[in-house]
């Protein structure tokens, strides 16, 4: 008798479970975001195109080419925007002596600076005219940054940016000092860094209230809360924003893998393989619209389950400046 052949029907694969999709809330944009973009849309109805904005209004691309087509232009200094036109400030703020040129060239100009990096700012200035120098936390280079730094005068502030600046800093002898902080820094590592301060320096003053901004803080904590539950984590944001970097690592310290994307298109279907749980965050300068797009394209790569995971709601809001309430 004949042995029979074997079997060449290969076996069906087993289909793929549903994947689980936690999305974080609060995410997106900030109360700070909102304002800055509605200043560019109101001044360009008020005024005409084209208004020029100095400095990306905020770090995203989706939203600076969005305004771009409505008729802003934008500019990295004050001298390519021509006479004549308004001139707007990026949330991010600015040295005092950008808005004191505009006003000497008689440009008619609008402070988009988020209204929680102005109080940082004035905070400073208080410092200062108590007498104390100030250890400021942050990022170089950040617009932030030199913002702040752009609020007193040279000399008068000392950017620490990790806990190993505290122990090598060099602050002036006999003069009382503070701390500051930028607003979109990791809120673990600034307590770090502020800890080794005080350690340090156990007379430093204080800032009465927290400088880390409620967004930053809430987003951060929002990614905390579903990252343990996750096996990659997708930050929409830019490579220049600040807070939606701070969110990337959140996810990282909490063993989870994590991917910083700007839209949909970068998502590589890869990255779901063996993937049951993917948490999807935004940082405060990307739009919901970009979180809608993301969500479809995880959607046609494999069916999905949609959970919103909420931490906290948000309800602050700003007022605009007054050339633009009518």
């Amino acid at each position: 008798m004949n042995a029979p052949f074997p079997s060449t029907t290969t076996p069906l694969a087993q289909p793929l479970q549903p994947l689980r999709l936690l999305i974080a809330a609060p995410r997106g944009f900030c109360a700070g975001v909102d304002r800055a973009i509605e200043i560019v849309e109101r001044a360009i109805e008020i005024y005409g195109a084209p208004v020029y904005v100095r400095h990306e209004i905020v770090h995203n691309k989706f939203v600076v080419d969005t305004l771009k087509a409505k008729g802003a232009v934008f500019v990295e200094e004050l001298d390519e925007v021509p006479d004549g036109v308004p001139v707007i400030f990026s949330a991010h703020g600015v040295p005092k002596a950008v808005p004191a040129a505009a006003t000497a060239r008689g440009l008619e100009w609008l402070d988009a600076t988020c209204p929680l990096v102005s109080k940082v700012h004035r905070q400073a200035e208080r410092q200062i005219d108590a007498g104390r120098h100030i250890l400021f936390i942050g990022h170089a280079g950040h617009p932030e940054v030199i913002g702040t730094f752009g609020q007193v005068p040279e000399g008068a502030m000392t950017l620490v940016q990790t806990v190993e600046d505290v122990g090598t800093v060099r602050v002036p002898d006999g003069v009382e000092l503070c701390y500051l902080s930028q607003t979109t820094l990791s809120v673990d590592d600034t307590a770090a860094i502020i800890q080794a301060i005080q350690t340090r320096f156990p007379d430093v003053i204080a800032p009465k209230a927290e400088d880390i901004c409620y967004a930053t803080s809430n987003r951060q904590a929002a990614v905390k809360q579903i990252a343990p539950q996750c096996q990659l984590v997708l930050v929409i944001g830019s490579p220049k924003s600040s807070n939606s970097l701070r969110l990337v690592e959140v996810a990282q310290r909490e063993g989870v893998p994590a991917q910083m994307i700007q839209r949909a298109a970068e998502i590589d279907p890869a990255w779901l393989d063996g993937i049951d749980v993917v948490g999807l965050t935004a940082g405060a300068s990307a739009p919901e619209e970009l979180v809608n797009e993301v969500v479809a394209r995880i959607k046609e790569l494999r069916e999905v389950g949609t959970e919103e995971i909420v931490t906290t709601r948000e309800h602050m809001t700003f007022k605009l400046p007054r050339q633009l309430v009518r």
